[in-house]
């Protein structure tokens, strides 16, 4: 095993663990506005329903 192996498979570590640390960010954030926009489609589906059963 070369010196080299000191420097590369950190670094390699490292950029594994960025960038599955921005991917993992990003697809929280996705999930998390796909769930918002559902919520706010249900809530405005349930005030359409509930204006229509007043009238």
């Amino acid at each position: 095993m070369t010196s080299a192996h000191f420097i590369y498979i950190p670094m390699l570590l490292l950029v594994g663990i960025v960038l599955g640390f921005v991917l993992g960010g990003r697809a929280a954030r996705d999930a998390y506005e796909l769930q918002r926009k559902k919520d706010e489609a249900r809530a405005a589906a349930r005030a359409e329903r509930e204006s229509a059963g007043k009238s």
